[in-house]
């Protein structure tokens, strides 16, 4: 495994500027996960670093060798993509062994065998070696294309939001695996998605991109309770971030400058049912907790709520805030 460094990378498509001096540098065995909206550069920065896009400008390097110039193939990387493109003629066995069979690696055929095994075992499809590709459900399908990224050992893994089209249960299944997986190999792995879950639960490191910028990196922990901006904090929780003018709700100490407030579930207290500055509007039941959606004046949010409270819709409520989040005119956070 080896340290991979972006320094001052730009990608242009004609008039679209899709990378925009992009700074990220992700250490030898962390697994850092860029999270965005389609179009703000993920995918083109994985491509940038695999080689099959060439950047306007900048430098990439891998274990400390610039790479700019240097074809895919040499480059020592594994691309797993959202789907699954496996050979459909060829068992699990095959599709697993493929990589090691370049004549460029002229690898042993028993080196082969006990690397493909193993990596089998390790992504827990050892038992559908013999079948065809055809013949695997969308799960398995996944697995064995991460088990033919792993097989090869590369500098790095680039994974491009491979869970996307498997069912929830699926994903969530795979999650752990992947993050296990991970942390047994040591492995570097860059990972590009648009599901927060996704990131929060499997990143040692986040990097937020926006329309080809890294607008905030950090732990799971720091970018959803330090966001540096609006488009940051937009990015991370679930209910989303509710966002407010200053003054609709009390609470909170608020510095001058003030445009926006920010109030996550956890910021906003039901000090009072019954009576208060708040309405309910509707409940959405979730079995272990509830989503109240609440009126208060022209705005409207929602927040969570202990599945027990007595409460129904046009119960009135009285809301305030604990420690929330403050944004000024230009979006950025205000300590």
């Amino acid at each position: 495994m080896a340290e991979v460094r972006l320094t001052g990378i730009t990608k242009v498509f004609g008039e679209t500027e899709a990378v925009r001096n992009l700074n990220l540098t992700i250490r030898d065995g962390e697994f850092v996960v860029l999270l965005g909206p389609t179009g703000a550069g993920k995918t083109t920065t994985l491509r940038l670093i695999a080689g099959l896009e060439k950047p306007e400008g900048g430098r990439i390097t891998i274990a400390g060798r610039e790479v700019n110039a240097e074809a895919p193939a040499s480059r020592d990387v594994a691309f797993v993509f959202q789907q699954y493109s496996l050979y459909p003629h060829l068992t699990v066995y095959e599709n697993l062994a493929f990589p090691l069979k370049s004549p460029a690696r002229k690898m042993p055929a028993d080196e082969i065998d006990r690397r493909v095994r193993e990596v089998a075992r390790m992504v827990r499809i050892d038992h559908k070696l013999e079948n065809r590709s055809t013949r695997l459900s969308g799960g398995e399908m996944q697995r064995v294309a991460i088990g033919r990224a792993l097989v090869r050992k590369p500098a790095i893994f680039l994974m491009d939001e491979p869970l996307s089209s498997l069912d929830a249960k699926l994903r969530a299944e795979l999650r752990l695996e992947l993050k296990r997986i991970q942390s047994e190999l040591g492995a570097t792995l860059l990972y590009v998605t648009h599901d927060q879950i996704e990131a929060m639960t499997m990143a040692d490191r986040i990097g937020i991109l926006s329309e080809g910028q890294l607008v905030q990196i950090g732990t799971p922990r720091e970018i959803y309770g330090n966001p540096a901006n609006l488009h940051v904090a937009a990015r991370l929780g679930q209910p989303h971030i509710n966002l407010l003018p200053a003054g609709v709700l009390p609470g909170g100490s608020t510095p001058a400058g003030t445009k926006t407030i920010g109030a996550r579930t956890e910021h906003i207290e039901i000090a009072r049912v019954g009576d208060g500055n708040a309405e309910i509007d509707w409940i959405e039941h979730l079995g272990d907790q509830n989503h109240l959606h609440i009126r208060i004046g022209s705005h409207r949010l929602v927040t969570l709520a202990d599945p027990y409270l007595a409460i129904r819709p046009g119960d009135r409520v009285d809301l305030r805030l604990r420690d929330p989040l403050y944004f000024g005119a230009d979006g950025q956070r205000l300590a």
